[in-house]
């Protein structure tokens, strides 16, 4: 039986190093990529050390050469999904080739690409571990807050750049925008893994922009 993330993780040890020679910045990435599949795929319970290691092909006793303890190496996984995330929301709603509100349905295009890529099986998660936080330790609460807030401040700009374009009305609270357009669509990705569909997506798309106040 495979050992859980949960159990024992913030009890950090010294690992060996491995075997054979290899570069331990490409293999903590390995194990950091294989750490987002796991756990974008399954979760963070039900999730566990022993399958990732063996994907990167590292022993069990060389995990501690490359992260202090499991909880620093979830906060790896979850830092690493942030920055593609970031990068990923910044190539759609910075993109000027397109009016802001566009830039949303840009987005909204890109999520239903990902999801049908990877048959539906991954979701988003930051949403997946927000809804088992009561199961992780106690500072990936913070660290998954501060991404949604990054989130909502990267489309507060966006609607903020519709207002000047003129398609929000002035008095448009774009902040309070931001965070029901972020609220919903955990509830749209979820929807969509279950039904395996984009459909919920481009329904979630096609109302926030009917309800924006013009």
């Amino acid at each position: 039986m495979t050992e859980s993330i949960v159990e024992n993780i913030t009890k950090p040890r010294r690992g060996r190093p491995p075997k054979q020679a290899r570069d331990s910045q490409d293999t903590r990435a390995e194990l950091i990529r294989s750490g987002l599949e796991q756990l974008t795929e399954n979760g963070f319970a039900s999730s566990g050390i022993d399958q990732i290691l063996k994907k990167v092909g590292v022993p069990k006793g060389s995990f501690y050469y490359y992260f202090a303890s499991k909880e620093a190496f979830g906060q790896a996984v979850i830092e690493n999904y942030a920055t593609y995330f970031a990068y990923k929301l910044d190539k759609c709603l910075l993109n000027e080739a397109y009016s802001a509100l566009e830039r949303i349905g840009l987005f909204v295009e890109s999520a239903m690409d990902g999801m049908e890529r990877y048959q539906f099986k991954r979701g988003c998660l930051v949403g997946n571990l927000g809804q088992e936080v009561d199961l992780l330790p106690e500072s990936y609460r913070q660290q998954l807050i501060d991404i949604f807030l990054d989130w909502q401040q990267r489309l507060t700009a966006c609607l903020e750049a519709a207002k000047v374009e003129g398609e929000l009305s002035p008095t448009a609270n774009c902040v309070l925008l931001a965070e029901h357009f972020w609220v919903g669509w955990e509830g749209a990705v979820s929807r969509a893994k279950l039904v395996k569909s984009t459909q919920p997506l481009q329904n979630y798309l096609e109302c926030f922009i009917a309800g924006l106040p013009r």
